[in-house]
């Protein structure tokens, strides 16, 4: 029976991959801020789901939610770093504690949560990490500067760490979900305390008063958490797996337009080698 230890799980994406889970019979040490927030799913099954109160930016808590869950149900088998939360503020207008904030929540709590779970990986030889990004990993917009940037550092964490484990017989994936059907655009979203005007038409269009995407949004979080659990279980597994089909068609065309513009800019690229002249 596989045990999966998911961060975030009180709602959205979270809340969807555990109920999968535990329907299909494998064990879920569910965690949230706020327990309360997860009886609804530890009441439905007992037998298999722990709920842990967790802070990702405590590492106390990261201690003692790795510790409850290797103690009730023996290992952790799949670690999945869901927690976390959108920014919104032109570069100019975000605050340092703010930035700070963020970074501690989506960037250094998964990797606290991930050195503490590798030990026993390791040891078994076997296991899986899940880091949820974002589209705006490979392509960011006015407004989402500073979360594009701890999704992108998450990204090249997980790249290296990838290399690292996979020949310890540990997988690791990265997550890229378009726009999804949760609270993320609602009360997950934070933004800057700070406007200024000059950004009204650019990052001031993307603030919370101005969105309207909230609830509009294509992805299910339902058929998500699906296919997280068969890509997971699969034989082979894709590094990144885009999620949706507005993310396949953003990543499509970001991905395009640099290799146009690498083409564009090759010549130029190349000149600063060295040549013959230069070594002699």
């Amino acid at each position: 029976m596989t045990t999966w230890l998911i961060t975030g799980a009180s709602s959205g994406l979270g809340a969807s991959l555990a109920r999968a889970v535990l329907e299909q019979g494998d064990n879920a040490v569910i965690t949230a801020r706020n327990t309360d927030h997860l009886t609804e799913i530890t009441d439905a099954y007992p037998e298999n789901a722990l709920a842990v109160s967790l802070e990702v930016a405590d590492h106390d808590q990261v201690v003692a939610a790795v510790t409850a869950a290797t103690e009730r149900f023996g290992a952790v088998d799949v670690l999945v770093n869901n927690a976390g939360h959108g920014y919104r503020a032109a570069v100019e207008e975000a605050a340092t504690d703010e930035v700070d904030e963020l970074f501690a929540t989506n960037f250094f709590g998964p990797v606290d949560l991930i050195k503490e779970v590798l030990p026993q990986m390791r040891a078994r030889r076997a296991g899986t990490i899940v880091n949820v990004s974002s589209i705006g990993a490979p392509r960011s917009n006015p407004a989402s500067g500073y979360y594009t940037a701890t999704k992108t550092a998450l990204e090249g964490m997980s790249d290296a760490l990838n290399r690292e484990v996979g020949p310890l017989g540990i997988r690791v994936m990265v997550l890229e979900p378009g726009a999804f059907r949760t609270d993320f655009s609602g009360r997950s979203l934070k933004q800057s305390r700070t406007v200024i005007d000059d950004y009204a038409d650019t990052a001031g269009k993307r603030r919370k008063e101005n969105d309207t995407t909230h609830g509009t949004q294509p992805g299910d979080p339902d058929r998500a958490a699906r296919v997280i659990i068969d890509t997971v279980e699969a034989d082979e597994a894709p590094f990144r797996l885009l999620m949706g089909s507005d993310a396949v068609q953003i990543v499509r065309d970001e991905l395009q337009g640099r290799i146009d513009e690498i083409d564009a800019w090759a010549d130029v690229s190349r000149t600063t080698d060295f040549t013959q002249e230069d070594d002699s």
